[in-house]
């Protein structure tokens, strides 16, 4: 992998910037000719590394170049660990995250978010347990693993509490893991009982390794995800916002979703924060 810090530069044909996405797009960023994000690619099939090529890949990947295309400009990938994103797009060192990352209420006391999908937390297990697991609650009491770095561990102590400790069964035992891919290898090794990850990424994963996991119920969260910006940086917010609109007018968004069979997480118009875009 990558050094956490480095940036990753895709090239992207420049496309001819029309009056309107010149208009949107701030002086700074015009006068660059580029945005710089921030991705961590290890989460497919929204982002990922290609074994063959080296090469970023995923959902998150083709709908950023596509917004970027729109609005005239090249995209500079940078490589974050998702815990210092936000200090990263706070700070200055890129413009904005396009990550996979949810569109949380605390999240919004400093970032704006233009939302993208719908997700949810969705647990899993090991397909040679699911026999024993065939449900959510039969998880109570037992160790599942998630990626410490995001909403995961709480949402599931929530759910715990009223699914579990309410019904008089044993809490679960969260394990923070250092990100998904780490919950999924201790999950085949046996040191956990379950899983958590979004829901949008295990028909993939379950697509790409067969036989090895299996899915619990379904997501007991309903989250946006979306794209982050600055609260001060409201102009490229609305300039991103007008883009995906443009996006899914043409139906490139669908074409983007489809071809990861994620028809089902696409929004019908575009939100800014949770509320729709007029």
């Amino acid at each position: 992998m990558t050094p956490k810090h480095a940036i990753l530069a895709i090239g992207l044909a420049c496309a001819a910037v029309t009056p309107a996405a010149a208009q949107d797009l701030p002086a700074r960023i015009k006068t660059a000719g580029k945005v710089v994000v921030a991705n961590q690619p290890n989460y497919p099939p929204m982002e990922y590394k290609d074994p063959a090529t080296n090469q970023l890949k995923g959902l998150d990947i083709d709908l950023g170049l596509a917004l970027a295309k729109e609005l005239g400009v090249k995209v500079e990938w940078s490589d974050i660990g998702f815990e210092q994103m936000i200090s990263s797009l706070t700070t200055g060192r890129v413009d904005l995250i396009h990550s996979g990352m949810s569109d949380l209420p605390k999240r919004r006391e400093t970032l704006d978010f233009v939302d993208y999908m719908k997700s949810g937390a969705q647990f899993y297990t090991s397909f040679e347990r699911k026999d024993e697991f065939k449900v959510p609650t039969d998880l109570c009491g037992k160790k599942v693993a998630m990626s410490r770095r995001t909403s995961f561990p709480d949402e599931t102590a929530t759910w715990s509490k009223t699914n579990c400790e309410a019904a008089g069964k044993p809490p679960i035992q969260v394990v923070g893991s250092e990100g998904s891919a780490d919950a999924r290898a201790q999950l085949k090794q046996g040191r956990v009982d379950g899983a958590v990850q979004g829901s949008e990424t295990l028909p993939y994963l379950i697509s790409l390794e067969k036989d090895t996991y299996q899915i619990v119920g379904a997501p007991f969260t309903a989250v946006l995800q979306g794209i982050a910006f600055p609260k001060a940086e409201t102009g490229l917010r609305d300039a991103y916002a007008g883009a995906l609109k443009r996006l899914i007018a043409s139906g490139e968004y669908k074409k983007i979703f489809d071809s990861y069979g994620l028809g089902v997480t696409m929004l019908d118009t575009v939100l800014i924060n949770g509320e729709a875009v007029k």
